[in-house]
């Protein structure tokens, strides 16, 4: 396996995808996905030029922290954040992509208080309503986003989803291009503390959809590692 040809083929495909969309591969940000990953391989990662890495798990990400995996690189929190664990996390990563409720955000501005910072933030949106799926219902997330502007020390940069398994990709592209829509309409308006930068959405699977249909962030990891190992 050869992480800076893997990154290099990525980088032509998403070139391609983004052409589609009348956009260049440098306007998409590259999130490499370092889950279940080595410190040593998130470096190679760092090395051949991925714009992020992405870990999905509270302590892996701290243990690799430590070990120097991410330096060089920003660093994105991707999955599932649990209140009991947002003291470890705020000022530890750039962004935390998967904000998905309001008691969420107040533990995490409360923490980026005590530390004075700003915690830069996607909300997640369950666009397909996939019950095993975390994030904001879509006819809620107007709303939501205007509650936010109680959190001084939250900045959202925009939105993130993932879709169910298995979609075929002309549903898949249904839903990607729902999520831009949402995207561009949010941001024609105003909320204080939110600015709309970044629509992650894709990933090995289905981020050339993505990319057509206006992700201007993904999140990769297979294509880039290999196949992964649970652990």
């Amino acid at each position: 396996m050869n992480i800076a040809d893997n990154i290099s083929r990525l980088r032509e495909a998403i070139q391609e995808s983004a052409t589609q969309s009348g956009r260049s591969g440098s306007d998409i940000f590259l999130v490499g996905v370092t889950k279940t990953q080595s410190a040593e391989a998130a470096q190679a990662a760092v090395a051949a030029g991925v714009d992020a890495c992405g870990e999905n798990r509270v302590q892996e990400l701290l243990e690799k922290s430590q070990a120097g995996a991410f330096t060089g690189a920003p660093l994105h929190l991707i999955g599932h954040l649990q209140k009991n664990k947002v003291k470890k996390v705020v000022g530890a990563v750039d962004l935390i992509q998967s904000i998905d409720s309001l008691p969420l955000l107040a533990a995490i501005d409360s923490e980026a208080g005590r530390q004075e910072i700003t915690q830069d933030v996607l909300i997640q949106v369950n666009v397909g309503n996939d019950e095993a799926k975390f994030g904001i219902d879509v006819p809620e997330l107007d709303e939501f986003l205007g509650q936010t502007s109680i959190f001084s020390q939250i900045r959202v940069r925009g939105l993130m989803t993932i879709l169910p398994f298995s979609l075929p990709a002309i549903e898949n592209r249904r839903l990607f291009a729902q999520m831009y829509q949402l995207f561009v309409d949010l941001s024609c308006k105003t909320y204080d503390n939110v600015s709309m930068d970044f629509l992650s959405m894709g990933m090995s699977s289905d981020f050339e959809e993505a990319i057509s249909e206006g992700a201007n962030m993904i999140r990769v990891g297979s294509t880039i590692f290999g196949s992964r190992i649970e652990i």
